[in-house]
């Protein structure tokens, strides 16, 4: 294993891994107040989960490099078309999870919390989200892994990140390059998932679960 360009270039490997985590961060937290209305629509109308979730089924199936061919005449090269890219793939995993999340909520549990006089509000802030939160951080989780993986893509629009890395050592044939990218790539994925299963784990209903093993 060739890790000579990983040792003479650690600090561009390490500014691109950075760049290349603010992109995947700020596509998700775009993408997430899409999620939350589309989730919200398909709980609140039950004749909407359906259509809702297959389209977002399709574009899923769409390659990546299809819809950014798409978006460049339009958008431009840069951070734009890739954001808009990895915002749509995103959907998938999200809406899908707040969904299962909201539906898989007790109908009991929600109508005592009603009982005791909380208003729409308080029940689905205290009680319906807090045991929802699990499943929706799964798809968070799952999601935020997708578009570390699909903004590789951005370094052949000139939107940075690691995947300029990759893509330059394969126009240069540099395999040292390459690996260096693929590892770096492996690693933030690694990671990340590896943060949110912690915080998974973290969430209210996760520990009352342990705590009545």
């Amino acid at each position: 294993m060739d890790l000579t360009f990983l040792r003479e270039n650690r600090d561009e490997v390490w500014s691109r891994t950075v760049e290349h985590l603010q992109l995947s961060l700020t596509a998700l937290l775009l993408a997430l107040p899409i999620a939350l209305l589309l989730g919200a629509l398909a709980v609140r109308y039950r004749r909407l989960q359906f259509p809702i979730l297959t389209v977002l089924g399709v574009a899923y199936t769409i390659p990546s490099l299809v819809v950014l061919v798409f978006l460049i005449p339009s958008q431009g090269i840069g951070n734009r078309p890739i954001l808009i890219t990895l915002v749509m793939y995103a959907q998938f995993f999200l809406v899908r999870n707040i969904v299962a999340g909201l539906r898989g909520v007790s109908p009991a549990a929600l109508e005592a919390a009603r009982g005791v006089g909380m208003t729409g509000f308080q029940v689905f802030r205290r009680v319906w989200f807090p045991l929802a939160l699990p499943v929706v951080i799964a798809g968070i989780r799952a999601a935020l892994v997708t578009i570390i993986g699909l903004a590789v893509f951005g370094g052949l629009i000139s939107a940075g990140g690691l995947g300029r890395i990759l893509f330059e050592g394969i126009g240069r044939n540099y395999p040292s390059m390459v690996l260096a990218g693929i590892l770096a790539i492996v690693a933030l994925s690694i990671a990340v998932d590896l943060v949110l299963r912690l915080l998974e784990q973290a969430t209210p209903l996760a520990r009352s679960r342990r705590a009545a093993r």
